[in-house]
C-alpha cells in the first residue's frame, strides 16, 4: 500500500515535471527571453560592422600571412618563368609539342632556376608544396608531371626504400637524370589496389625478381611519364614466393619494385618492357601518360623497395609487420602526400579561377538605371550569389589544407601511428571535398564571365579540363569519401568503449551528448546578427549536424546487417554515408577557418577574414536549412533571418573583394586572362585577336 503511494508521488512528480518543462518551452516560443550567447572558446567574435561601414581590408597584409614563410620560394618560380617566353605554355599546342615542352619547363625549374623540389619531399613537405603550387599555377601539366617525378616515383624510393635506394637513386631523381614513372594502375584494377595482378615472382637461382603481366587487365595503364619520358618505373606487383608445399608458390601481397623500363643512353624501350602511348586526353597533355606490359622482365632482388618486407638470398620472407594487410596498410599510408598535394593544388586553382571571374566581374559593366551608367555586374545579387560564397570559401579551403600540410609534414618527422591514421582520413576527405568544389566552381567562373569566359585565352576551359582528373587520381573521391566515413564509424565505436580520440575528431567526444540532446527552444530562436555571427553558433551547427548523420548511419547499419550483411548494409547507407563524409570535412573546415581569423594579427585583415568565414559557415547552413529544420535546430524565423543575413554578407564580401583577389597575389602571367587585368583588359583582349 505504501509502495504503491510512494510509486503514484513519483509519476505524479515525473509528471508535473515533464508539464512544467511543456510550458517553459511553449511559452519559450511565444517571448523568448534575451540571452546572451556563449562565445566559442579562445576565439573572440569580431564586433559585427555597422551596416552602413564599409570593411576595410589590408590586402597586403592579408597576402603575407596566408602565402606565410615560403612566399620568397614561390616568386623565384614566377620570375623564372615570367622571364623566359620560350618555356611559357601558347594557347594552341599540339600533343606532342606540350609534352616536349613540359619537360624543358622542369628541365629549366631544376637546372636553370636552381630549384631542387625532391631536396623538400621528405624534409620540408611545406615548402615542397608551395613550390608545386606555384609551378601548376604556370601549367598545370607541369605541376602533375613534377608531382610525378618528385612525389610518386621519387617519393616511392624515399618512403618505401631503404638507404641503400635513396644512396643510389637520389641524386639522379634530384636532377633529373632518373626520369620515372609510378606504375600502380592497371587497366582491370583502378581503385582496388589490392586486387593488382602484376607478378614479381622471386627465382632464387639467379637471385631476381622476374616481374610479368598475366593478361591485358594486368597492362599498367594511365602511367605519367612512361609514354616518352621515363627511365625507370616503381611498379607495384604481387610478391611470389616458390614454396616446398603442394602449392608451389606463396603469394605475399602487393610490393613495389624499381625496374629499369628504357636505356640509360639510347632511349630504348629495354627488352621485355612494351610501352604504347595513351594518346590525348581531355587535359594534361603535357604529361605523356603510358601504357607498360612486362614479358619476364628480370630485375635484381636489391630492386625490392623493401622497408616493410624483404627477401633474402634463399627466398625467405622478412617483415615487422606480421600480414599481408599490415603491409599493404602501411605502404599505401606512405603514398598519402599525392593526396595532400593534390587538396593544396586544387585550392590553388580555385584561387586563379576565382581570380579571374570576380576580377572580370567588376571590370564587366552592363544595364544599370534609366538615365545612368552601366553598373558593374558583381553589383547584381546573382552574380554574387555565384561568386562571393566561393570567394569565402576559397579562403576556407586554404587554411584547411594549409593545417593538412602541417600535419604531414608532423607526421613524416614523428611516425606517429595516431597521426599516420587522422592524415590518412583528412587528405582523403579534403582531397575529395576540395577537388569536387573546384571542378563545379570552374563552370561556374566561366558562366560567371558570359561569352568572354568562353575564349581559350581566358584560361577556364584549359583550366576545367586539366582539373577534372583530380577528382579521379590519386584515389576516386566517392572512394575516399568512404574512408571518411569508415574512419568516423570507427572513431564512434572507440568512443563508446572509452577510447581515445585525435584532435581532428575530439568533438565527437562531446557531440555524442551534448549536439544530440533534444534542441534548446530558446537557441533555436535567436536570430541576432551577434549571435548568427558567433563563431560558437555556426561550429555547434556543422557539428550537430556530423554528429547526428554519424548516429543515425550506425543505427542504420547495424539494422541492415542483419538482413543484407556488412557489404550490402554499406551499399544500402552509401548515399547517407557520403553525406556523413563531406558533412565531417565541412566542419573542420569551419574549424579552421575560425582559428586562421582569430591568429591573424593585422586587426583589418582579420575583419576581412572575419566576413569571409561568416559567409562560408552561414551559406552552408542555409544550403543545409532543411536538416536543421526537421530537428527544429533552427525556427522558421531563424532560417529566415540566417538567409536575410547571408546575402547581406555577400554584399559586403563584394565590397572587398578586390581587396580579397589582391590578396591571393597572383601576378597578371599566372592568371594569363587578358579579361582578369587589372587594367586596360579591354586593350589586351581586343589585342589578342589581331585589332
Amino acid at each position: 500500500m505504501e509502495s504503491r503511494r510512494v510509486d503514484q508521488m513519483t509519476e505524479e512528480g515525473f509528471s508535473d515535471l515533464a508539464a512544467a518543462r511543456r510550458i517553459q518551452r511553449l511559452s519559450s516560443h511565444i517571448s523568448p527571453a534575451f540571452t546572451t550567447p556563449p562565445s566559442l572558446s579562445q576565439v573572440q567574435t569580431e564586433v559585427c560592422s555597422s551596416r552602413t561601414k564599409k570593411v576595410e581590408v589590408n590586402s597586403q597584409a592579408l597576402s603575407l600571412y596566408m602565402r606565410g614563410k615560403h612566399m620568397d620560394v614561390q616568386e623565384k618560380v614566377y620570375e623564372f618563368y615570367n622571364s623566359r617566353p620560350d618555356l611559357q605554355t601558347p594557347i594552341e599546342i599540339s600533343k606532342d609539342d606540350h609534352r616536349e615542352l613540359c619537360m624543358r619547363q622542369l628541365l629549366g625549374l631544376v637546372r636553370e632556376a636552381g630549384i631542387r623540389p625532391y631536396r623538400y619531399v621528405a624534409d620540408d613537405p611545406e615548402k615542397y608544396f608551395a613550390i608545386m603550387e606555384a609551378v601548376g599555377s604556370v601549367d598545370m601539366s607541369l605541376g602533375i608531371k613534377l608531382g610525378v617525378q618528385y612525389s610518386l616515383w621519387g617519393g616511392s624510393v624515399i618512403n618505401l626504400g631503404t638507404k641503400k635506394h635513396r644512396d643510389k637513386y637520389f641524386d639522379g631523381i634530384d636532377n633529373l637524370d632518373y626520369t620515372g614513372c609510378f606504375a600502380m594502375t592497371e587497366l582491370h584494377h583502378g581503385s582496388n589496389v589490392q586486387g593488382l595482378q602484376t607478378t614479381a615472382t622471386f627465382d632464387h637461382i639467379t637471385d631476381e625478381f622476374v616481374i610479368d603481366t598475366p593478361n591485358d587487365g594486368a597492362i599498367k595503364w594511365w602511367i605519367g611519364n612512361a609514354a616518352v619520358h621515363g627511365k625507370f618505373a616503381t611498379v607495384f606487383a604481387r610478391l611470389i614466393l616458390p614454396t616446398h608445399d603442394t602449392n608451389g608458390v606463396s603469394d605475399m601481397g602487393v610490393h613495389a619494385f624499381i625496374v629499369p623500363i628504357r636505356d640509360m643512353k639510347t632511349h630504348q624501350t629495354l627488352p621485355g618492357v612494351e610501352i604504347q602511348d595513351c594518346g590525348h586526353k581531355v587535359g594534361l597533355n603535357g604529361v605523356d601518360n603510358g601504357a607498360l606490359r612486362f614479358r619476364s622482365v628480370r630485375i635484381p632482388r636489391d630492386n625490392l623497395l623493401n622497408r616493410f618486407g624483404d627477401v633474402s638470398r634463399d627466398g625467405k620472407y622478412t617483415s615487422t609487420l606480421p600480414t599481408i594487410n599490415k603491409r599493404f596498410g602501411a605502404t599505401l599510408g606512405e603514398l598519402v602526400g599525392g593526396r595532400v598535394g593534390l587538396a593544396y593544388a586544387s585550392v590553388g586553382v580555385l584561387k586563379i579561377s576565382a581570380t579571374i571571374a570576380i576580377r572580370y566581374s567588376l571590370l564587366r559593366q552592363q544595364f544599370g538605371p534609366p538615365k545612368q551608367p552601366e553598373v558593374s555586374i558583381l553589383d547584381y545579387q546573382s552574380q554574387q550569389h555565384k561568386l562571393m560564397p566561393m570567394l569565402a570559401s576559397t579562403y576556407a579551403y586554404h587554411f584547411a589544407t594549409v593545417y593538412l600540410v602541417e600535419k604531414y609534414s608532423e607526421m613524416k618527422k614523428t611516425h606517429d601511428e595516431q597521426l599516420v591514421a587522422d592524415v590518412h582520413a583528412l587528405s582523403a576527405g579534403l582531397k575529395s571535398y576540395i577537388t569536387s568544389y573546384t571542378a563545379k566552381s570552374l563552370s561556374v567562373c566561366r558562366e560567371a564571365c558570359g561569352g568572354h569566359g568562353y575564349a581559350a585565352v581566358n584560361r577556364f576551359g584549359s583550366l576545367r579540363n586539366d582539373h577534372d582528373i583530380f577528382q579521379t587520381f590519386e584515389g576516386d573521391n566517392t572512394v575516399l569519401l568512404q574512408q571518411v566515413a569508415a574512419d568516423l564509424l570507427k572513431r564512434y565505436k572507440e568512443k563508446f568503449q572509452g577510447g581515445t580520440l585525435t584532435a581532428t575528431w575530439s568533438y565527437l567526444r562531446e557531440s555524442m551528448n551534448a549536439y544530440l540532446s533534444q534542441p534548446n527552444p530558446v537557441t533555436a530562436r535567436w536570430e541576432g546578427e551577434d549571435h548568427l555571427r558567433d563563431p560558437k553558433f555556426q561550429l555547434d551547427a556543422f557539428r550537430y549536424r556530423t554528429s547526428r548523420l554519424l548516429q543515425n548511419v550506425a543505427m542504420r547499419l547495424t539494422k541492415h546487417t542483419k538482413t543484407l550483411g556488412t557489404f550490402g548494409a554499406w551499399n544500402r547507407c552509401l548515399n547517407h554515408l557520403l553525406t556523413l563524409a563531406e558533412s565531417h570535412i565541412e566542419s573542420v573546415i569551419l574549424a579552421k577557418f575560425i582559428e586562421a581569423v582569430r591568429k591573424c594579427p593585422d586587426p583589418s585583415a582579420r575583419a576581412g577574414l572575419k566576413l569571409a568565414c561568416d559567409l562560408y559557415a552561414l551559406d552552408r547552413i542555409w544550403k543545409d536549412i532543411g536538416t536543421y529544420r526537421n530537428v527544429d535546430y533552427v525556427a522558421p524565423n531563424k532560417a529566415k533571418a540566417i538567409h536575410k543575413l547571408t546575402e547581406y554578407l555577400s554584399f559586403q564580401v563584394r565590397n572587398v573583394a578586390k581587396e580579397l583577389v589582391d590578396a591571393f597575389d597572383l601576378p597578371d602571367h599566372v592568371t594569363r586572362a587578358p579579361i582578369a587585368r587589372q587594367s586596360d583588359a579591354y586593350a589586351q583582349y581586343t589585342q589578342v585577336v589581331g585589332f
